[in-house]
């Protein structure tokens, strides 16, 4: 599966990677008193609300009140989550009272203790009624009273699935659905009791061995037991069981979705989103990657509509009534959570390839926009069948393109769903929007072998699957496509899962998981990113196609079954013919969280090497013994751009020394980023790599360039190097013009200015403005609004003249009402949404356009308004999903956060309306994480950390736990230090 918002702009100050928390949020112990977020925004006046805002004048008026008093039962549902705080004033009780008391409790216990151990005895509300058992204390009840016969979220390994028999009838009117599954399995071990997973459902009927059976279930873990009075022998027994439900009205299960086509019509269709936890709300199912079974699929429809699921169709039977059964083959063996079908309208286009037929479904207004997803998906099929030296299995490859779908795309076996922006390509799309869409096919069917061929084995592995996928996603296009510049965006990857990863809240890459929040958030930049990082260091650093070679022989020792980590190091080092252990290396990068820096002291020819955990914010560092394999690279002035001037230095040690062989002028380590991790020099070795950029920057490649950027502005946020430094080596960016290095220093200096922004520091803002315009002013004048070609030039056009334009800088930008590049149409339009005349001819575009990357501009540019009324009726609306799909609330979010005039408003619009928000978005989901960073990336103060702890603490289960809060709050905390450390010294230079 891949994030729809992996694709979206990053908050505006570094959101950094997370781990499950199991301590409370700290709160300084500051007591909360409730108090206005909303700073008095420029130019408003506070009364200018309609009436029809009534219901959200609260918290949209200019100097209202947050959103922090919250109702009594989430009050008291959350106090378990909450820091009590004591006024102080109650007087300090005298000696002698305490001395009693003590001796009445200590009383008061023995004689409970007494009752308790004498007459085994437990008290309830009703008395002492029922003996004590070792299994009352165990088990739980379940939801008739009777004790549940497990007391674990994963599942018993005694029963296993061999084959299921799913029969569905959804019904698209009332928006229910009928079902019935028969589920062969497996008894591996003699047992009294059968568990597996089910949720939101009506168990009409349950029988086992064709005599019915009376279920058990406990709702809190979503599962159902059958208890039998003797043990089952080993073997194989049939479990059939009936039931209905509702189709879902989230994102997850099988789910109602609909659009409005052409012609004003509102469509519905039904489909499925299983990963990680959700095909237990289709079907009662052992719903974990290890239980891996075969499936035969029937589904019953309207003729109207076709259905679709990961095999081909074997028959279609005439139900009568206007009904219809299709019924598909037995699939491979595969985990629940890969299993997909589809109730809908669709029409398709279809291409062979080797023994695979690929289809491309869409609605049917979108029929043109269908070809190209069509002709990369084959040319990638075959890219992959070579590379892996394994065919894909199945006999039919379908890509759906589906309106109402919250990920980027799921790699379900044979039926990959996508969302329409991440599917479909118009005729006036640009070549950045090909590249987004190449790169989440080739993502997706790189699942087919990594995820769906070989799986991991439980979700704390995750990594092996969208790691992996991440990775390949990049080697494939850059082989397939090399236009779409595909390189230039992995290193923004990189840069990005490097930035997640320096906070103390960061988890191993491999790391514990048990709960269902814990699953969902690791679907994250550690598993995604990081993941693909280190695999391209470990192909960097093996030689003679020792990576595919070692790859290969996994996929085909493991197909079909589940692996974890070792596995993968274990084939990898088979087919390794250097002297290095791959499993002792990448546990180092598995196992420990963060990454390392490695610091360069140079003296003559003898370089002294250290590395140390880097952490944005040491002070509260939990382990800093850390030590990582490093595959050192390194170049120098001798010879530095030709691939084979790279040399590498393994650095396993705290510390050690490398011998150069003459004499340099200077030294880069880590050639091409190509490593996970950031490097920071002496004195002498930044002033020689700075000097050498501003005599000749084309000594080091544009990515090294771009490398440098990134490591010094993270240096200077963890305090290793100052300020000054960083506008030191800014000084050579006045000549650059590579899209790396340019879009980074970009990128860093917009985060600086938005926090001063945000702050209300207008002078120092407007005075960052003007250093922008300094450095990148004559770049931007060279720019053109003309046709390109290059995404490269395309990627770096978009981001200086939409930095020029969101800054005003020497009036570059105006409203072109004449035909303009599509790559340009998201600056263009943001332009144009701050008149009430354009934002209203935008929202007519968004609401007619089927042109998916075209509308997704153009909600971003209605976003970007700077008025307050359409700032709170694009929040509603998202959220509702009344005019605008609820998929597209956290691209809102991220959108109205980077204005000043938005950004207290989004924050106090989702401190609200968290109920809301966590029945449409899953609890540690992306879209969660992607909605908190959103909202509070740019604090900086003490009143919004104070705010932010205060509200995050009160959510209890629905959300206090969450490792995104605690990276919530860290980054707070980093941007309050980074501005008191710094504000000076912009002062002072800007």
């Amino acid at each position: 599966m891949i994030e729809n918002s992996m694709f979206e702009e990053e908050p505006d100050v570094v959101d950094l990677a997370k781990e499950s928390p199991s301590y409370p949020i700290d709160t300084d112990d500051v007591v909360y008193e409730p108090r206005s977020s909303r700073l008095l925004v420029r130019g408003l006046g506070e009364n200018d609300l309609d009436e029809d805002e009534e219901d959200y004048e609260s918290s949209a008026r200019l100097l209202g009140m947050s959103f922090m008093n919250r109702s009594s039962n989430q009050r008291s549902a959350a106090s378990s989550y909450i820091r009590q705080h004591y006024s102080g004033s109650c007087s300090m009780p005298s000696t002698k009272t305490m001395v009693v008391g003590v001796v009445v409790l200590v009383l008061v216990a023995s004689m409970l203790m007494v009752l308790y151990f004498l007459l085994g005895c437990n008290f309830t509300t009703a008395g002492c009624q029922k003996t004590n058992s070792t299994m009352d204390s165990i088990y739980p009840n379940s939801t008739n009273g009777e004790l549940f016969p497990w007391a674990d979220l994963r599942l018993p390994c005694s029963v296993h699935p061999v084959h299921y028999n799913i029969t569905l009838h959804p019904d698209l009117t009332i928006m229910t659905f009928q079902g019935s599954v028969s589920i062969l399995v497996q008894v591996l071990n003699e047992t009294k009791n059968i568990v597996l997973h089910s949720s939101d459902m009506n168990i009409i009927k349950a029988t086992f061995d064709g005599k019915e059976v009376h279920f058990l279930e406990y709702k809190p873990w979503q599962q159902i037991a059958f208890k039998f009075p003797e043990d089952l022998k080993k073997g194989q027994y049939v479990l059939n069981i009936t039931y209905t439900a509702n189709l879902s009205s989230s994102y997850d299960g099988f789910y109602n979705s609909s659009y409005v086509d052409t012609n004003g019509i509102k469509r519905v269709l039904a489909a499925t989103q299983f990963e990680p936890l959700a095909a237990r709300k289709a079907f009662p199912c052992f719903d974990e990657p290890a239980f891996k079974s075969t499936f035969t699929i029937k589904m019953t429809r309207e003729s109207k509509y076709i259905s679709l699921s990961n095999m081909p169709k074997v028959i279609t039977t005439d139900l009568k009534n206007g009904l219809e059964e299709d019924e598909f083959e037995k699939s491979v063996n595969m985990s629940t959570y890969l299993v997909a079908f589809i109730v809908a309208d669709f029409i398709s286009v279809s291409k062979n390839v080797s023994k695979t037929k690929v289809s491309v479904y869409a609605v049917p207004d979108k029929k043109e926009q269908v070809q190209y997803a069509l002709d990369t998906a084959c040319k990638l099929l075959e890219f992959y069948n070579s590379f892996f030296k394994n065919e894909y299995p199945l006999s039919k490859l379908d890509l759906v393109a589906i309106p109402d779908f919250l990920a980027g795309a799921m790699e379900n076996w044979g039926l990959i769903t996508f969302r329409e922006t991440t599917l479909l390509v118009g005729s006036n799309s640009s070549a950045i929007d090909k590249q987004l869409v190449t790169s989440v096919i080739a993502h997706e069917l790189a699942h087919q072998w990594f995820g769906n061929l070989v799986t991991m084995q439980w979700w704390n592995d995750l990594w092996l699957n969208e790691g992996f996928a991440t990775y390949m996603q990049y080697i494939s296009i850059e082989s397939v496509f090399p236009g779409l510049d595909i390189d230039t965006e992995f290193l923004n990857v990189r840069f990005k899962a490097l930035a997640k990863d320096a906070l103390n809240s960061s988890h191993p890459v491999s790391t514990v998981v048990s709960t269902p929040e814990q699953v969902e958030e690791m679907f994250d930049s550690v598993s995604y990113e990081k993941g693909a990082s280190i695999l391209l260091m470990l192909n960097a650093t093996l030689t003679d196609g020792e990576f595919q070679k070692g790859v290969t022989q996994y996929l085909q020792k493991y197909k079909l079954s589940n692996t974890k980590s070792e596995n993968l190091w274990n084939s990898l080092s088979q087919v390794s013919k250097q002297n290095l252990s791959v499993s002792e290396m990448m546990n180092t990068w598995t196992v420990h969280k963060g990454f390392p820096l490695v610091t360069v002291k140079r003296s003559g020819t003898q370089v002294t090497l250290t590395q140390e955990h880097f952490l944005l914010n040491a002070e509260n560092s939990t382990d800093d013994s850390s030590l990582w394999h490093i595959p050192l690279t390194y170049v120098s002035d001798k010879c530095s751009v030709l691939s084979s001037c790279k040399q590498v230095f393994h650095l396993k040690e705290k510390t050690a020394t490398l011998k150069l062989p003459d004499q340099v002028k200077w030294l880069k380590f880590n050639v091409r980023s190509d490593g996970f991790y950031i490097v920071h020099y002496d004195e002498e070795g930044w002033k020689d790599l700075i000097g050498a950029l501003k005599e000749d920057m084309n000594v080091l490649s544009c990515k090294d360039r771009a490398a440098l950027i990134n490591n010094i502005f993270a240096l200077s946020r963890s305090g290793k190097v100052s300020f000054r430094q960083v506008l030191n080596l800014m000084d050579y960016i006045r000549n650059e013009n590579e899209t790396a290095p340019v879009t980074e220093a970009l990128f860093q200096l917009g985060q600086i200015y938005r926090l001063l922004d945000k702050r209300s520091e207008l002078d120092l803002a407007s005075r960052m403005t003007s250093y922008i315009e300094d450095h990148f002013g004559s770049l931007m004048e060279n720019q053109s609004w003309d046709l390109e070609t290059s995404v490269s030039k395309m990627t770096l056009r978009s981001a200086l003249l939409e930095m020029a334009c969101s800054l005003n800088i020497r009036n570059f930008c105006v409203v072109i009402d004449s035909w303009i590049p599509s790559d340009l149409m998201r600056t263009v339009f943001k332009v144009a949404a701050q008149t009430d005349e354009g934002w209203g001819k935008l929202l007519d575009m968004y609401k007619h356009s089927i042109n998916d990357p075209e509308k997704h501009k153009t909600l971003e540019a209605l976003a970007s308004t700077q008025d307050v009324w359409k700032i709170i009726w694009i929040l509603q609306k998202s959220l509702d999903g009344s005019e605008i799909q609820t998929q597209e609330f956290p691209l809102v979010i991220n959108t109205i956060c980077k204005s000043f005039a938005g950004y207290l408003y989004a924050w106090d619009f989702v401190k609200e309306n968290w109920d809301k928000i966590t029945q449409k978005f899953s609890v540690g989901s992306f879209a969660i994480q992607s909605i908190i960073m959103s909202a509070t990336s740019q604090f900086s103060t003490k009143t919004h950390l104070v705010e932010a702890q205060n509200f995050f603490s009160s959510l209890g289960t629905k959300g206090s736990q969450m490792r995104i809060v605690q990276e919530a709050i860290e980054t707070i905390k980093l941007n309050m230090r980074w501005m008191e450390n710094n504000l000076n010294t912009l002062q002072s230079w800007l």
